[in-house]
């Protein structure tokens, strides 16, 4: 079965202007970004680059932990893309994940190890890094909480 996209954009002026894109429940303007000399209005494709990586990770393992019996008190997610200008040439060279799984207080050792592992795993199983592969560098720096036992 596919499942197809749309996003429709547009796009008025040169370089330095901005534009818009509708991808049904995303609707924002784009520019940009002011680190490379942009105006920094609205959202670029870094970020949205970023953001697809990071969303489609977080889904992928809040299902892997479901699956697996396991329920965090919490789940969050930092992300970080790095992004290298050489040039004049753009190249989009990493994306870190750092997921924060809070475990109830109870949880087992084994339990703890088995989120960390699924933690590493879903970055693995999630589209979107699968099609970035060969291409951008993932990697995943996980923390496991017990709840009352290693809270930061």
């Amino acid at each position: 079965m596919k499942h197809p996209f749309y996003l429709k954009a547009v796009w008025n002026g040169g370089r330095n202007s901005e534009g818009h894109i509708d991808a049904g429940g995303l609707k924002t303007i784009i520019s940009i970004p002011q680190e490379m000399g942009g105006p920094g209005t609205g959202t670029n494709p870094d970020e949205m680059l970023l953001g697809a990586a990071a969303t489609c990770y977080l889904i992928t393992l809040a299902a892997m932990l479901e699956r697996s019996d396991l329920t965090p008190q919490e789940l969050a997610l930092e992300s970080e893309a790095i992004v290298d200008v050489t040039n004049n040439v753009f190249t989009y060279e990493r994306i870190i994940h750092k997921p924060r799984i809070v475990l109830k207080a109870d949880a087992s050792e084994a339990e703890r190890t088995k989120a960390e592992r699924l933690a590493h795993r879903a970055e693995e199983s999630c589209m979107i890094s699968r099609a970035l592969a060969g291409n951008v560098s993932i990697e995943t720096q996980p923390t496991i909480v017990i709840t009352g036992i290693n809270e930061e």
